[in-house]
C-alpha cells in the first residue's frame, strides 16, 4: 500500500491557522474569520486562496440567503471539503482492536474490529496492517494512521510502557508505517481522546474543560486555553494514587480506596467476587445493584460516592467550564446518578457554581475516533503541539 497525499499538503503557518479555525469553528464568513485570528481582508483573501484552489476549503452558501442575493465572495461563508481526506484511527485493547476511517472532520464512516489474540508487537502491527488493507478498499484515498494505546506514548510513535499489552519500548509508529506505507501516529488513548472533544465534542469553543473516563482504569485530561495539557505522568497510573477514601477497599490494581480501587471496572468486580464468590460482568453487577442486590449495591454506591468526590475535587480544582465523563464504565451513572450528585455537592461550597457534567455514552468507536483526530491534527494540518 502505498500512501496517498492530499493534493493541499504541505500547510504554510497561515494557511494552517485558517485551516484550523475554518475545521473546528466552520463554516465561517470571511469577516468573522479575519477577525477571530486578526487578519487583513488582503491577507486573509492571500492565505485562502491556494486552500480553495486545491480543494481544502469551499465557499458555501450562507444559510437561510435567498438564491438571488448570494452574490460575492463577502456573503460566501468558508467550510472545509470533510471528504478532501480520509484517516483511520485504532483503539488497542488488552484483546481486541478497534477501528474507524473518519472524514477530515472527523465523521465515523467505517467500522472494522478484529480480535487481537497475540500481543507480540510485530503481529499487532501485522494485524493493523491488514485491517488497513481491509479498509482501504473502500475508501482508497486514505491520508494517514492514528493508533491509541493505553499507556506512556513518546514522541507520538513509541509504546514507551504498556500495563494492558505488558509492553516496553515498543516502536508501534515504525513498525506500522513499515507495512502500511502510511504516515502514522500513536498516542495515549486518553489524550486523543481528549482531543477529539476539545476539537470536535464537548469542549469545542471551551476555555477550560475536563475529561474524566471510568472503565478500564481512570483517564483524565485537562483542556486549558482551548489546548489540552500534556503532563508527564500521562496515563502512568492516574487514579491509582488519588486516595478518595483511605480506608476504602484494597485491590490488585490501585493503593487502598484510591480512583482505581473504588471506580475501575475490574475493581468492581473484584471487590464482588470477592464478597460473594460469583464472578460477574459489570453490566450484571449494575442490574444487580439497580435491583437491590445488597453486596452489588453496595459496592455501586460506594462506587458513585467515589465518583462525587473525584468530580467535586477537580471542579474545586481546575475550574473547568464542563466536565465530560465517558468510558465504558459510565452506565455507573444510570444506577448511581443520585450518590453522585449529593456527594459533589457536599464537597463543594453551597455557593459554588453548579457543575456542567455532561455524560457520553462511549464505545470504542469513539477511542478509536479519537486517535483518528490526532492523525488529523499532526499528520495532515501538521499541528506539532496540540
Amino acid at each position: 500500500m502505498t500512501a496517498v497525499a492530499a493534493s493541499w499538503l504541505p500547510l504554510s503557518t497561515g494557511e494552517r491557522s485558517v485551516a484550523i479555525e475554518v475545521l473546528v469553528h466552520g463554516p465561517l464568513s470571511r469577516t468573522e474569520l479575519a477577525r477571530r485570528l486578526d487578519l487583513s481582508a488582503g491577507s486573509l483573501t492571500r492565505l485562502t486562496k491556494p486552500l480553495i484552489e486545491s480543494g481544502l476549503l469551499i465557499e458555501v452558501p450562507e444559510a437561510g440567503t435567498p438564491a438571488e442575493v448570494r452574490q460575492g465572495r463577502p456573503s460566501q461563508p468558508l467550510d472545509v471539503v470533510a471528504e478532501s481526506g480520509s484517516f483511520i484511527g485504532f483503539k488497542i485493547t488488552e484483546d481486541m482492536v478497534y477501528g474507524v476511517v473518519t472524514t477530515l472532520r472527523s465523521e465515523i464512516v467505517a467500522r472494522h474490529d478484529r480480535p487481537l489474540t497475540n500481543r507480540d508487537p510485530a503481529q499487532v502491527a501485522d494485524l493493523l496492517a491488514e485491517m488497513t488493507d481491509e479498509l482501504a478498499r473502500e475508501h482508497p484515498r486514505l491520508a494517514g494512521i492514528g493508533i491509541g494505546v493505553g499507556g506512556l506514548v513518546q514522541e507520538r510513535a513509541v509504546v514507551g510502557e504498556s500495563p494492558f499489552l505488558h509492553w516496553r519500548d515498543v516502536p508501534l509508529g515504525e513498525l506500522v508505517e513499515e507495512r502500511t506505507g502510511l504516515p502514522v501516529v500513536v498516542e495515549n488513548d486518553v489524550a486523543a481522546l481528549v482531543e477529539a472533544e476539545t476539537w470536535f465534542g464537548a469542549g469545542r469553543g471551551l476555555d477550560r474543560f475536563v475529561v474524566l473516563t471510568i472503565g478500564a482504569g481512570i483517564g483524565y485530561g485537562l483542556v486549558l486555553g482551548g489546548r489540552r495539557v500534556p503532563y508527564a505522568e500521562e496515563d502512568r497510573g492516574f487514579g491509582r494514587h488519588w486516595i478518595i477514601d483511605p480506608n476504602g477497599p484494597l485491590t490488585p490494581d490501585g493503593t487502598r480506596g484510591s480512583a482505581v480501587s473504588l471506580l475501575a471496572i475490574p475493581s468492581i468486580r473484584y471487590q464482588v467476587r470477592a464478597a460473594t464468590g460469583r464472578d460477574h460482568t459489570y453490566e450484571e453487577i449494575l442490574a444487580l445493584a439497580a435491583a437491590g442486590d445488597p453486596m452489588p449495591a453496595r459496592v455501586i454506591d460506594e462506587a458513585g460516592r467515589a465518583l462525587g468526590v473525584l468530580v467535586a475535587q477537580i471542579a474545586n480544582f481546575a475550574m473547568p467550564q464542563k466536565i465530560l465523563l465517558a468510558g465504558e464504565g459510565v452506565g455507573l451513572m444510570d444506577v448511581a446518578g443520585k450518590a453522585v450528585e449529593d456527594t459533589v455537592r457536599a464537597h463543594r461550597h453551597p455557593l459554588a457554581a453548579p457543575i456542567d457534567l455532561e455524560t457520553k455514552v462511549s464505545d470504542f468507536h469513539d477511542w478509536a475516533r479519537g486517535a483518528a483526530v490526532l492523525a488529523i491534527q499532526v499528520l495532515v494540518l501538521g499541528v506539532v503541539e496540540v
